[in-house]
């Protein structure tokens, strides 16, 4: 068998409810002063009232940062950075979707190590140590709260990566109530996204690619393409909630060792540019990129298919069910309410072009797509999703 490396957060703990046990939970992993970061609208929304009434109940004190924002900045993390040593931060929670996750990892590792930011950017190029760290997802789709990578916009742009173990939390807190109130339209736009997560992580062409990533990744299709649909239209179904998060965080598993490839490559330029949410920028890509991949990728899309489309087990043929299998994605992104087209979201046909050179800066993706990549097929991709 192949050699792999897996890793993965240390703890998961999946309760409905347990957020407002946060003291239990965490507290003494977090130490006597936490630093909450999050968004301001989560804060507006009361999102972490009972986590925050937990830890201060039990002695713990809590200093919120709450300036997140979508695709956040460099400008932002050093901000944060700041805010947690005046506070005198001994661990961070962050709490909410992608954005304050990875905000929380880049400053558990500034705080607890002093090092040079510049000097981490890219693949195990962070030294450590870090602060102990607990994340806690709003929204079933990004997976950060198991992943080893935190993407930060850089200038006007450009997206760069932290990717190393190092940064992995000591605790992920799974709990349904945080996501009873989300919007359908997010929820649709994380579903997706988690379902591209695990759709390319399992033909990833990693090297690390291994039996635990696949196994991972299928479930997480089940589970996911089981529940996304009453997730979105019944959001108050905690059932459903708690399976797209369990899914949500299987396929951050799985990508998280057998990184993804072409649909999030493509995906960056139209969220780093246009400021569209990262969900939604994957599912306005992703059955462009399957069909380019399909030549290359049938066998091992067809294996998939059924898993987040039973019905799909009766095509017989990879090539067949690979292409239903594509089809039935993108009517489920047209099912739930997405956008589908990038005209839909205002990008000019103009823009394309530079788009197309954009997505080729995201070689350490790029390598992992079953099926070469050159700048002109991106330009095509895009002409196709426009």
């Amino acid at each position: 068998m192949t050699p792999f490396t897996f890793n993965t957060t240390k703890s998961l703990v999946f309760e409905t409810g347990a957020a407002a046990r946060m003291a239990e939970v965490a507290g003494k992993t977090l130490g006597p002063s936490v630093m909450l970061v999050t968004d301001p609208g989560l804060r507006k929304l009361g999102m972490i009232d009972t986590a925050v009434a937990s830890l201060e109940n039990a002695g713990h004190t809590v200093a919120i940062f709450d300036e997140v924002e979508a695709d956040p900045s460099l400008d932002t993390v050093m901000t944060a950075v700041e805010f947690g040593r005046k506070a005198g931060a001994t661990g961070l929670l962050g709490f909410g979707g992608g954005s304050p996750m990875d905000v929380s990892k880049i400053v558990a590792l500034l705080l607890g190590s002093g090092e040079d930011l510049d000097e981490a950017w890219g693949v195990a190029q962070a030294k450590g140590p870090r602060l102990p760290l607990v994340l806690v997802p709003t929204t079933a789709g990004t997976g950060s709260e198991v992943t080893p990578v935190s993407i930060i916009t850089v200038g006007a742009e450009e997206k760069r990566g932290v990717s190393s173990p190092v940064i992995l939390p000591d605790i992920a807190i799974l709990d349904a109530d945080l996501t009873t109130g989300l919007p359908a339209h997010i929820t649709a736009a994380t579903g997706v996204d988690a379902m591209v997560h695990a759709i390319e992580a399992y033909a990833s062409t990693s090297a690390n690619n291994n039996p635990l990533s696949k196994m991972l990744a299928r479930e997480a299709l089940r589970l996911l393409g089981a529940n996304i649909e009453t997730a979105v239209f019944n959001g108050s179904d905690k059932d459903a909630r708690g399976a797209m998060l369990l899914g949500s965080m299987l396929a951050g598993q799985a990508f998280a060792n057998s990184p993804v490839a072409a649909v999030h490559a493509l995906a960056y330029p139209i969220g780093g540019t246009f400021h569209i949410p990262h969900g939604l920028s994957n599912a306005l890509v992703l059955p462009h990129v399957l069909r380019f991949n399909a030549p290359d990728a049938h066998g091992l899309y067809s294996e998939i298919a059924a898993d987040a489309f039973p019905h799909l087990a009766q095509i017989e043929g990879s090539q067949a069910r690979c292409a239903a299998f594509i089809d039935d994605l993108a009517e489920l992104s047209a099912k739930l309410g997405l956008q589908t087209r990038l005209r839909d979201v205002n990008i000019p046909q103009d823009a394309i072009e530079k788009m197309a050179s954009d997505a080729m800066i995201q070689q350490r993706l790029l390598v992992n797509n079953p099926r070469e990549v050159s700048e002109q097929d991106a330009l095509n991709i895009y002409k196709a999703a426009w």
